[in-house]
């Protein structure tokens, strides 16, 4: 199901999209755009929100870092780069041989994205197939795909460099393909003229409320290249950021004002997320009535949770109550979880060891390895986050500590002489 976040509950103003009235640069100058689009969790609801249960989603900060930069004279550089930094490679097209694939491409560039088709999907996909990514790396090849089909799409064969970084962890469940979609489609539609933004301004911008809309549809079709049927939960949540409540396709924009801060444990164990939905499906068929009251109490739990995360809160008691409501919800969540058969030994480790602690902690995502989530109250102490952090390290997994609940996209323009 695609959760388009605008027509529905978050109830953002249409205002009218126009063309870029600051963009003039002198000549000589070179330009370059930067955008960050954030990771996701998942705090409670994951697979039973398929079954129509509540979830909630949040953004978390980690970014994929996207930069953009056109040549300029002396440049006579005619080809279209792109550099993922985090994995050593790059990639790169001649402008003649993207011409080539795609005769009528610059006839009419679309401003609003539609789907990409079978046959230039093909097309697309021959022309990563020649970039010869190495076999262990075959899995980019969906995300290179996806850039190849957004630059196109917005920029025509128009040569240029695009280099990419994330802190967040591939095949994990915090979003990565989507934070990337987004980013690059935000630096693609910042230097193009379906936006409207201030090139002097150096600092993060954020988009207009009708470009989000826009952005969110280009990034939509770009996870949609690499996943086939994404919901469309993740790349809204990367795109307007903070929290959001969601069942059968409404959106629900939730607002706190008490930090929330998670120690994000990864377990470095891939998952098959389309073998996970499968054998809850299967579990439902096997036992209905179970996972029907399963199912029911997740969502109670994701609606509790949303109450709690939107109440006020007037002094630092306030807070350390709703922190130890919150873990509780966590706790029994993940319970339902271990019923739907989608934890793992790797999960329980870390929940073991986060319990020592006296610490609340659930699986985010599909499941079967993937991330662990470990709430970290206000007033516990850095020395004993450490000690945690150092204790699931030594195990052989990866943390991160995330403050949750942030801003989306962002960009940011650097001209030089």
């Amino acid at each position: 199901m695609y959760i388009n976040a605008l027509s529905l509950s978050l109830s953002l103003s249409h205002t009218h999209t126009h063309a870029l009235n600051t963009r003039s640069i002198s000549r000589g100058e070179k330009m370059e755009v930067r955008t960050r689009a954030p990771g996701k969790i998942i705090l409670t609801g994951e697979h039973a929100v398929v079954h129509g249960s509540t979830a909630v989603a949040a953004s978390i900060d980690l970014y994929t870092y996207v930069s953009l930069r056109f040549p300029t004279p002396p440049d006579n550089a005619e080809t279209l780069r792109l550099q993922l930094k985090d994995m050593s490679l790059e990639f790169s097209w001649p402008v003649a041989r993207i011409k080539e694939a795609f005769p009528n491409l610059d006839a009419q560039v679309p401003m609003s994205p539609s789907s990409c088709s079978l046959e230039t999907l093909k097309t697309v996909a021959s022309l990563v197939d020649e970039q010869n990514i190495p076999e262990a790396k075959n899995g980019l090849a969906g995300g290179v795909s996806a850039f190849l089909w957004l630059y196109t799409s917005i920029h025509g064969s128009k040569p240029a460099k695009a280099v990419v970084n994330s802190e967040l962890p591939l095949g994990s469940g915090l979003g990565s393909s989507a934070a990337f979609c987004v980013a690059v489609s935000s630096a693609l539609l910042a230097m193009s003229d379906a936006v409207s933004m201030d090139f002097r301004h150096q600092d993060w911008q954020i988009f207009g409320e009708c470009e989000l809309e826009l952005l969110n549809k280009w990034a939509f079709e770009g996870e949609k290249i690499i996943h086939g049927k994404p919901s469309g939960i993740d790349n809204t949540v990367s795109t307007y950021g903070n929290m959001i409540k969601f069942r059968s396709g409404d959106l629900t924009c939730l607002k706190t004002n008490m930090p929330i801060k998670m120690l994000i444990t990864n377990t470095k164990v891939r998952r098959n997320t389309k073998a996970l939905v499968a054998s809850v499906s299967e579990r439902i068929m096997r036992h209905p009535t179970a996972m029907a009251s399963v199912f029911t109490a997740v969502d109670s739990i994701s609606n509790e949770l949303a109450t709690i995360i939107q109440s006020p809160v007037s002094d630092d008691l306030a807070i350390t109550e709703k922190e130890e409501k919150l873990g509780v919800l966590m706790e029994m969540n993940q319970g339902l979880l271990q019923c739907m058969g989608v934890s793992h030994a790797s999960i329980e480790s870390v929940l073991r060891t986060t319990l020592k602690y006296k610490l609340s902690s659930k699986l985010t995502g599909a499941g079967g390895g993937g991330c662990v989530l470990t709430l970290l109250p206000t007033l516990l102490s850095g020395t004993v986050v450490d000690q945690l952090m150092a204790e699931l390290e030594t195990c052989g997994f990866q943390c991160f500590v995330a403050g949750i609940g942030g801003k989306g996209v962002e960009v940011s323009f650097n001209v030089t002489s």
